[in-house]
C-alpha cells in the first residue's frame, strides 16, 4: 500500500465526523463551535448544514470556517433536521458519526473521554450524562445521569441517548441515516434506536461531558404534544403492534415525567 494511502487510511480511522445542522442559530451557533474547538481530542471535521436560515448564523459560521479548515459548511434550503443530518453523514469521512446541535455544548474533553470509554468497552456506541441548561446557560434541571448500559428494549421504554452525546462507530455496520419523513420530530431517536438494534448494547459514560440546551419554546420539551409523534414512531415507523405500541407509549410517558421533574 503507497505511503500516502496508509497515512489516509489512519487519519480516517481516528477521525470523529461531528453532523451539525443549523437553522436560525445565530444566539448559539458560535458557542457550539467554540466548544468543538476547545476539544482535547483534535482529530475532528465538523460539518454544519445550514438550513435555510434567515438569520445571521451563516454569517457568524464562515468566520469560522476561515478560521479552522476542519469546519465545513454547506447549505440547503430549509428541509428539516433529519434532512440536514443525512446530508451531513453522506460527506462524512470519518470513522466516528456524532449529531451536536447548533445550540447545545461539549465539555472540552468530552471526544476524548468517550473515545476512552469505546475502546474500554469495545462498543459500537456510546454517551453521556448531560447538564440541562436554559437560554442564558444557567442550569435549570438536575443533570440527566444515564445508565451504564442500554438495550433496544430499554431504548423502546425511554430515550437514554441524549442526541448531543451519542457516538456511533461505523466501521463495521457503515453508514445509518435518519427517517428524512420524520422531519424535526424524532428523528434523532429513530436514528439511535435503529443503530442500537444492530449493535446489541450501548455503553454510557455516567460522568457529566456536555450541556443541553432547553428552550421554553422547543417541541419536545412538551410531552403532550410529542404523545402522537411517539405513537407514530412505535407504529409505523418500527412497525410495533397495537398493544405493544401503547404499552412502550405509556413507559415513555412515564419516564418522560421523571426525566423532566425537579
Amino acid at each position: 500500500m503507497p505511503t500516502f494511502v496508509y497515512k489516509l487510511v489512519e487519519m480516517q480511522n481516528r477521525l470523529v465526523s461531528i453532523i451539525t445542522p443549523v437553522y436560525n442559530a445565530e444566539r448559539y451557533v458560535g458557542l457550539t463551535i467554540e466548544s468543538v474547538l476547545k476539544q482535547t481530542y483534535t482529530e475532528w471535521e465538523m460539518l454544519i448544514i445550514n438550513d435555510g436560515s434567515s438569520d445571521r448564523s451563516e454569517e457568524i459560521i464562515k468566520q469560522y470556517v476561515e478560521r479552522d479548515s476542519r469546519i465545513k459548511l454547506f447549505t440547503q434550503k430549509n428541509s428539516g433536521s433529519a434532512a440536514a443530518r443525512n446530508n451531513g453523514i453522506r460527506r462524512a469521512q470519518g470513522r466516528y458519526i456524532c449529531l451536536l446541535d447548533a445550540d447545545d455544548m461539549w465539555d472540552c474533553d468530552f471526544l476524548e473521554m468517550q473515545l476512552q470509554l469505546m475502546e474500554r468497552k469495545n462498543a459500537q456506541l456510546v454517551y453521556s450524562s448531560f447538564r440541562r441548561v436554559d437560554a442564558e446557560g444557567k442550569e435549570c434541571l438536575r443533570p440527566f445521569l444515564v445508565p451504564k448500559t442500554i438495550s433496544y428494549t430499554d431504548m423502546l421504554k425511554t430515550n437514554s441517548i441524549g442526541c448531543l452525546t451519542g457516538i456511533y462507530d461505523r466501521r463495521k455496520y457503515g453508514k445509518f441515516f435518519l427517517h428524512e419523513e420524520l422531519g424535526s420530530l424524532r428523528d434523532d431517536y429513530v436514528y439511535w434506536l435503529e443503530i442500537l438494534k444492530k449493535v446489541g448494547f450501548a455503553h454510557g459514560n455516567q460522568q457529566v461531558l456536555a450541556s443541553y440546551r432547553i428552550s421554553s419554546t422547543s417541541q419536545t420539551h412538551d410531552k403532550r404534544k410529542m404523545i402522537k409523534h411517539q405513537f407514530n414512531v412505535y407504529r409505523n415507523i418500527i412497525k410495533l403492534n397495537l398493544i405493544k405500541s401503547l404499552y412502550y407509549l405509556a413507559c415513555w410517558a412515564w419516564y418522560g415525567y421523571k426525566k423532566y421533574k425537579e
